[in-house]
């Protein structure tokens, strides 16, 4: 927000008179640091009344993002069980959340979404907390996602095995000794699919192959799953940037 000085002059008897400067608040109700305060004494006339700064926008129904999260573009997972709500948010101007898509049901891991830190590899659970939205790939082309997007064939993998140093990544086999397991990426749950930025540092143990992709009817191993149509409404709606809000 910029902050402008601005200096009236009034015409009295002949004789201008100099109103006190007027500062225009920003949004957040409160003069910036260092600003001079307004004083009664600080001319013939009484100060200029403050102007009141609209108060912030509330988030509306179904989109209870966080007050720690700021992205503009927030999918929001609520879990019951294995079973999840996906709604996806839009920040408004006044910093409120707005649904823009959905809701949607979807699905998450088997055994339901465990909390940020205690999430583990094999442990059948999708992991909660706040996550980037990363690029996608898939066995179709990009169905017209922003951030990225690879096509895959029989030789692509993500790397699960925790002692290997190329955990939680993407790669092409043969694996030559680089890894002991991996899991295929050429599969129909991955014809549209979006990587989940969870344990980026790839933290031995804490899970990988996290993503968002298309629903076989039932829970995941610890993915976030949605119908097909859904998947693709939500891909195409997003901007780099976006973030994942799993509860």
């Amino acid at each position: 927000m910029t902050h402008r000085i601005r200096t009236a002059a009034l015409r009295n008897t002949g004789r201008a008179v100099v109103v006190a400067s007027l500062l225009v608040i920003g949004c957040a109700g409160a003069a910036p640091e260092g600003a001079p305060a307004a004083s009664a004494s600080s001319g013939p006339l009484a100060p200029a009344a403050a102007v009141a700064a609209p108060a912030p926008t509330r988030n509306a129904p179904g989109c209870p993002v966080p007050a720690s999260v700021h992205a503009a573009q927030v999918v929001l997972v609520r879990s019951t069980g294995s079973r999840a709500v996906v709604t996806a948010c839009r920040r408004g101007a006044g910093g409120g959340y707005r649904p823009a898509l959905g809701p949607f049901r979807g699905w998450v891991g088997y055994r339901g979404v465990a909390p940020p830190d205690r999430k583990r590899e094999g442990d059948g659970r999708t992991p909660g907390g706040v996550h980037s939205l990363r690029g996608g790939f898939g066995t179709a082309a990009n169905p017209g996602l922003t951030s990225g997007w690879f096509r895959v064939d029989g030789a692509d993998v993500w790397v699960d095995d925790p002692a290997s140093a190329l955990y939680n990544t993407h790669q092409r086999r043969p694996a030559r000794g680089r890894w002991a397991s991996a899991e295929r990426l050429r599969r129909p749950a991955y014809r549209y699919a979006q990587v989940i930025g969870y344990n980026e540092a790839r933290t031995p143990g804490r899970g990988s192959a996290i993503f968002l992709h298309v629903s076989t009817g039932g829970p995941t191993a610890g993915c976030v799953s949605l119908p097909t149509a859904a998947l693709l409404e939500v891909m195409r709606w997003q901007r780099p940037g976006a973030v994942i809000d799993i509860r």
